[in-house]
């Protein structure tokens, strides 16, 4: 029996040949396909810059460290997400307020958001969860309502004028609300490319901005190397090799290699994201008639991307959910949970979080599954993926 994968990338002769040719060029670490790739990022995006980084985790750190948000400041960032959102926080220094999901919800709880902000609040980040973006106008309702709390300490905080919002969005390249899309809409918007993501390029992130500064290209460009004024291209193209190292920055820029595989991704997008929701539709209709909750519900997914087919198995337990994972792996269905909340993890209990203080978190955890779906997968994939599931439940 052959086993049904969770999440393997989506790699075709377009995205080898591409990465042959950058081989070929004589030139692999940062350079001109990485450029490329950024601007092509832009353009899909319709913002003026991005830069691309060896993560989306380094791309929230830029972020807050662009931002000088430091030791004494407080970040809000919700219970329920993956470790990056948060760690991020604790990386800088600053104080991570954890915010519980609302209640049958993967998003925070505004009400809660708009009551744990304060004058040490500098930034909100959203997770969106799946590929559907979180509820924006909400989150800049809540942040220009609190305008006279806010004390900035810098100049860029000081034009932002306001907490800033940096969307941790992982999964949502490509996802619209309300007619934008995701990178337009947040102050800073941070994009996951690693080998799970919807658009691939191995390891890799990008982070695209709304905030009109013509500098802040070249700030996280001397973040993401070294504090070094000249890039190994720039110094090659100039036949001066001296440089400069304006303050002590980190090392996660973006390879040429990585980018060709992204560039090749980007022009085949429209048809693996058409196809992520094709399966998902095909899930809905299957699984209509279960005692679940589905999460890419039809209407829904035309501004989804679909990252994650995400269940909620009414009734069930945290216990009773895992063995349901266990049966459908004997049947060679993998399946992933999505997500453990924070406040369960080692590292976040040290810091003293605890989950009965999420009690809403822990709901859509217990008995939540994410189904594999990719657009490696065929239809008969998806059938047998809900044959094994129903003959379980």
């Amino acid at each position: 029996m052959e086993k049904i994968l969770f999440s393997p990338p989506d790699i075709t002769q377009k995205e080898i040949d591409a990465v042959s040719e950058v081989m070929r060029s004589g030139w692999i670490t940062t350079g001109p396909k990485t450029k490329e790739f950024e601007q092509k990022i832009s353009d899909f995006c319709k913002t003026r810059k991005s830069i691309c980084m060896n993560s989306a985790t380094a791309c929230l750190e830029s972020a807050l460290r662009i931002l000088e948000i430091g030791p004494g400041d407080e970040v809000i960032v919700p219970a329920y997400t993956y470790t990056a959102s948060c760690s991020v926080i604790c990386h800088v220094g600053a104080t991570p307020v954890m915010i519980d999901v609302a209640k049958n919800s993967f998003e925070m709880d505004y009400d809660q958001v708009l009551k744990s902000i304060t004058n040490k609040t500098k930034a909100i980040i959203p997770v969106d969860i799946g590929g559907i973006l979180c509820n924006y106008d909400k989150i800049f309702e809540i942040v220009d309502l609190k305008r006279n709390m806010f004390s900035p300490k810098n100049s860029l905080q000081e034009k932002i004028g306001r907490i800033c919002v940096i969307a941790d969005s992982a999964h949502s390249f490509g996802a619209y609300r309300d007619g934008k899309i995701s990178g337009s809409i947040a102050d800073f918007t941070a994009f996951s490319f690693h080998a799970v993501k919807n658009l691939v390029t191995a390891e890799g992130g990008a982070l695209t901005w709304t905030i009109d500064d013509d500098s802040l290209y070249n700030k996280f460009s001397l973040l993401s190397l070294h504090g070094q004024n000249k890039d190994a291209l720039a110094k090659m193209n100039s036949s001066s090799w001296e440089y400069d190292i304006v303050f002590p920055g980190f090392k996660t820029n973006m390879t040429d290699i990585s980018a060709a595989i992204g560039v090749a991704q980007l022009e085949r997008f429209d048809d693996l994201i058409s196809r992520r929701r094709k399966l998902a539709r095909l899930y809905n209709n299957l699984l209509s008639d279960c005692d679940i909750q589905i999460y890419q519900e039809n209407d829904k997914i035309p501004n989804s991307t679909v990252h994650l087919y995400m269940i909620r198995l009414n009734n069930y337990n945290e216990l009773k959910r895992n063995e349901i994972i266990k049966k459908l792996g004997n049947d060679g269905v993998s399946t992933n949970v999505h997500y453990k909340p924070l406040p369960m993890l080692t590292a976040y209990k040290n810091l003293g979080f605890n989950i009965k203080k999420f009690p809403n978190s822990y709901k859509m955890y217990e008995n939540e599954i994410s189904l594999p779906l990719h657009t490696l997968m065929t239809d008969n994939d998806v059938y047998r993926v809900c044959h094994c599931l129903k003959k379980i439940i």
